[in-house]
């Protein structure tokens, strides 16, 4: 496993036109990356705050079954934007994603600037 080569291109933790993945090349140093950066450390610390608030209804015999699933869909979504986080690290690190064929990768990639 080697790690991608400066200017590869970076899944971003947000969607970009009608929900298609959105990608940076670059370093991994510029603005785009910085705020990218920022959105994943803000995603992974509520997920962890959302387990921590699962896990108390989990516990609560008076929690009826709206607030599950209003847990059930934060959790689905918080899911989702832990896989992509996992992911987007993973592919930075050479990693293979076979789950997203059309990974950005080779020469036909636009290279926008950061």
């Amino acid at each position: 496993m080697t790690e991608q080569s400066l200017n590869a291109a970076r899944l971003l933790p947000w969607d970009g036109r009608e929900g298609q993945p959105c990608y940076v090349v670059g370093d991994g140093t510029g603005r785009v990356s910085r705020a990218a950066d920022t959105v994943e450390a803000v995603q992974l610390g509520m997920a962890l705050d959302l387990i921590d608030h699962a896990e108390d209804m989990l516990d609560d015999d008076r929690c009826t079954e709206v607030q599950f699933r209003h847990v059930t869909t934060a959790l689905t979504q918080s899911l989702r934007e832990v896989h992509r986080v996992a992911r987007s690290r993973g592919l930075r690190l050479g990693v293979p994603d076979r789950s997203e064929v059309e990974h950005p990768t080779g020469p036909g990639l636009v290279r926008l600037r950061p």
